[in-house]
């Protein structure tokens, strides 16, 4: 079985794993949402079905069923056929998205039972078919008397009760995750639920998962146990309230839940670790849909078994490992921070440094590392500032004038405002050190500039820099951009953000004789609208050699304007080609000199030093500091 290594939930080459059968009338329209157990050595999968629309003519539209298909492999399901269908008045319009569990030598089968057309939240409630073996059903029967979805047993009783997880009034919001405790006899469970409902809000998973009313939630998979508790992952649509229907963002998400008292959450992730991204889960029957529905645990690896763009089956992996540190560490970097940043800091005494001091490149020559950071002055203006250290944190030196200026009309103050040259990046070629960085007058879009100093020169103190060039496609925003510093089959690999919220690449025969007007701008890393990284990414530092690939860090802005940082690894050869891509952060704003400052809530790094497998991410902090924190690499192949 292949998978794409792209993200930490990786999804199978195979996707989707079932599509809809036009010869099947009645899963001819769409087949989603999967329920996946194991029986026997062979996989079951449960899933929604949707006819066509003649079936029913006399209501003029189609109907869900749920139908069944087996697997050797978990991956390559046949033998399909319809195995609950519309049959009592209270599902007489359809049966949906199962949730499948097995205890006690019985298999109970939840699903989405609608009673009234078209659908109204006192017509969608939850039944349950129970079986002995999957072929067929021995008994169904209507399992709540409110609206609510999504219903699942846990595996195994809790305090000597069969116990449940469901999403109360799912159509009728707020709506709320509730865990329910029930008696042995299905035919008495709607008369339990009755009760159960009069108190239902001291049932709810506390605290509330949600981060804002303007979102929702939805039980997902039925919960899976380990070591640390119960394991739901779940369904969480940020923007569901809001007024445009097209800034829903359908997410996956996980919450730790107590083993014993399974409403209180232990941990929680803060953002989604899927979104849709793939053609089949952006384009269907309703698009930019990603709905976990059933998990699989073997040893520390999970199936994710999912429904894409409610069309179609689809699969993923994780490490069970990684969505623990997650749930663990919440935003917590990475890098570990060195314990007396900042290391650089705004100095009234110079006033071309008053302001700001921020945005670090760095370079290691002749065993000292020399970072040239941004400053801004009380006219904002932006230059180039140096500072020196040996052990990698201790600033021993800062040069009492700026290194680099503005010279050029682009980069020249047009109007009152920021201006300048800002946020440099520097990678060594040849006898030659190449910086560039973001010009910008206050009037024109900002654009990446790039100049060059010979090594020698730099180290004498004698800035003999080479008059600027723009190498930005014309009339457009771009920022954060560097090269890898060495050719790729004749060319150099020139990364940007060219358009201002994705992370573009060109390649380019010369940094001498580059035509902007040529660049082309071809998408190398997009945002994933949701995720800490939603809102637009950035090119961190320049990239960085490794036996696996070129490790590149950048900086991902969320939908709540945290800046975070991320990693990527590029083929050797191919660097266009993405290898690997962090799920989570690697560095989030959390310490007070970067939640508080001229920009709140920014970590940005444009430089990185590498010594005996030790990374020293140098990075700017609230727009306002220098910091410094260290991470190995292998510390970040395992967030790859």
């Amino acid at each position: 079985m292949k998978f794409k290594a792209i993200i930490m939930i990786s999804r199978s080459d195979e996707n989707p794993i079932l599509l809809p059968v036009r010869e099947n009338s009645w899963e001819a329209y769409a087949t989603f949402n999967p329920a996946v157990i194991q029986r026997g050595g062979k996989y079951y999968m449960l899933y929604r079905a949707i006819s066509s629309s003649d079936l029913l003519k006399k209501q003029g539209s189609s109907f869900s069923s749920i139908g069944i298909a087996v697997s050797k492999d978990g991956v390559h399901f046949g033998e399909r056929r319809c195995f609950i269908y519309p049959e009592m008045e209270w599902e007489r319009f359809g049966c949906e998205d199962p949730r499948v569990t097995y205890i006690d030598g019985k298999y109970y089968i939840f699903y989405t039972a609608i009673s009234s057309l078209p659908p109204k939240a006192e017509g969608i409630r939850v039944g349950v078919a129970v079986s002995r073996d999957l072929e067929k059903i021995e008994g169904k029967y209507l399992v709540t008397p409110f609206n609510a979805k999504a219903m699942a047993l846990f595996p195994k009783r809790i305090n000597g009760k069969l116990t449940a997880i469901l999403t109360v009034h799912t159509d009728r919001p707020p709506a709320y995750i509730c865990v329910a405790q029930l008696g042995d006899d299905p035919s008495l469970w709607y008369t339990e639920m009755e009760e159960w409902y009069r108190e239902f809000m001291s049932w709810t998973l506390r605290p509330d998962p949600r981060r804002s009313p303007r979102d929702h939630i939805e039980v997902g998979a039925p919960p899976i146990e380990v070591e640390e508790g119960w394991l739901l992952i779940y369904s969480y649509i940020q923007n569901y309230f809001s007024e445009s229907p097209t800034e829903r963002v359908f997410g996956v998400e996980a919450l730790l839940l107590d083993l014993d008292d399974p409403r209180r959450i232990i941990a929680k992730t803060h953002y989604p670790f899927m979104v849709p991204e793939e053609v089949y889960e952006v384009y269907g029957h309703i698009p930019k849909v990603v709905f976990p529905s059933s998990v699989i645990r073997h040893k520390d690896w999970i199936r994710l078994y999912y429904g894409a763009a409610d069309t179609v089956c689809c699969l993923a992996t994780a490490r069970l490992s990684h969505i623990k540190r997650i749930l663990k560490s919440g935003l917590k970097s990475v890098f570990k921070r060195y314990a007396k940043n900042p290391i650089i800091s705004p100095d009234r005494r110079f006033e071309w440094r008053s302001i700001a001091t921020f945005n670090p490149a760095a370079i290691e020559l002749e065993d000292q590392i020399y970072i040239l950071f941004r400053a801004l002055s009380q006219d904002k203006t932006s230059t180039i500032g140096l500072a020196i250290t040996s052990d990698g944190f201790t600033i021993e030196e800062i040069l009492d004038e700026p290194i680099y200026v503005p010279r050029e009309p682009f980069e020249r103050k047009a109007t009152p405002g920021h201006s300048g040259c800002e946020d440099p990046r520097i990678v060594k070629v040849g006898d030659k050190l190449y910086m560039f960085y973001t010009a910008y007058d206050n009037v024109n879009p900002p654009k990446v500039a790039v100049t060059s100093i010979k090594i020698n020169d730099f180290l004498n103190r004698d800035w003999k820099w080479s008059r600027p060039k723009i190498i930005s496609p014309p009339g457009i925003d771009d920022k954060n951009a560097c090269i890898i510093p060495e050719p790729i089959n004749g060319k150099y690999f020139y990364i940007h953000r060219a358009g201002g919220i994705n992370v573009t690449y060109d390649y380019i025969d010369s940094l001498e004789t580059v035509d902007p007007t040529m660049l082309v701008s071809h998408s190398l890393l997009a945002s994933r609208v949701g995720m800490w990284d939603g809102k637009k990414v950035g090119l961190a530092t320049p990239p960085i050699r490794t036996e696996k690939g070129w490790l590149i860090f950048y900086h991902g802005v969320s939908h709540d304007n945290f800046y975070h940082v991320g990693a990527a690894l590029l083929d050797l050869k191919k660097p266009e080609k993405v290898i690997a891509r962090t799920t989570t952060t690697l560095l989030s704003p959390e310490a007070s000199y970067e939640r508080e400052g001229y920009v709140k809530n920014v970590v940005f790094p444009c430089g990185a030093v590498v010594r005996d497998n030790r990374i020293f991410l140098y990075y700017g902090a609230a727009d306002t500091y220098v910091c410094v924190a260290t991470a190995t690499i292998n510390e970040i192949f395992a967030e790859l």
